[in-house]
């Protein structure tokens, strides 16, 4: 098959969409979407199952610089701009809705963050911050590290936690690794952070590593959970 105008009319993604709506086309329907026209000897969903097989699905797509993804054949600069836009925008929304989420406990910390933090290569700190009701406000980057680090001192910290006059905060980092468990260096940091806010008044509602589930266990580290936040 070298062209989607060869496919059978119910068959072709657009239509299928317009039909069926998009929750049932195929991850590589979905990126032909965005590219419209493949090349010659390999239609648009051709194109979209090749890079799924060579990357290993959406999420590691997403991860690619626009540079690299415009190297890959059948793409070029619009079409690997028009799929890094797509992923963009995934990510605008799902920052957008965890407005006003209650972070009250690991799972919706997790599911607030991980749309930003699972496709990143280094380690970054985020602090989200709360109100009375613990309802996420906003969330601010406070450092990025590397492969396997990231450090902060408590008053970078707390200064957002003040300035925006916030009731509290959790802390949040991934590990690129993909295991979520903590580090000798994540404990001491959180141990810092516990005495400073202590200090300062203010809630330190929850230190979360997001990581990816291993072993069926869950895919991040909640040190609340774990009883290691007192």
């Amino acid at each position: 098959m070298s062209s989607i105008n060869d496919l059978p009319q119910d068959e072709k993604p657009r239509e299928k969409l317009a039909k069926l709506g998009a929750g049932s086309l195929s991850d590589a329907e979905l990126i032909a979407i965005f590219l419209r026209v493949g090349v010659k000897g390999e239609s648009a969903i051709e194109i979209g199952k090749r890079l799924l097989t060579t990357y290993g699905g959406l999420s590691q797509i997403s991860r690619l610089e626009l540079s690299a993804l415009q190297k890959e054949h059948g793409l070029g600069l619009a079409k690997a701009a028009q799929l890094c836009a797509s992923f963009e925008i995934a990510s605008r929304i799902a920052k957008e809705s965890v407005i006003s989420t209650p972070i009250n406990n690991p799972e919706n910390i997790y599911n607030a963050m991980v749309p930003q933090l699972r496709n990143q290569t280094t380690e970054s700190l985020h602090i989200m911050l709360a109100d009375t009701r613990l309802c996420h406000i906003r969330t601010i980057m406070i450092s990025q590290g590397t492969v396997n680090q990231t450090t902060c001192h408590p008053r970078d910290v707390l200064r957002p936690v003040i300035t925006n006059l916030a009731y509290g905060f959790v802390l949040v980092h991934n590990h690129p690794s993909g295991d979520p468990s903590p580090s000798p260096a994540d404990d001491e940091m959180t141990k810092c952070i516990i005495k400073a806010a202590e200090l300062m008044q203010v809630r330190f509602v929850d230190h979360v590593i997001i990581g990816q589930s291993i072993d069926g266990k869950d895919p991040y580290y909640s040190y609340r959970e774990s009883g290691d936040l007192f």
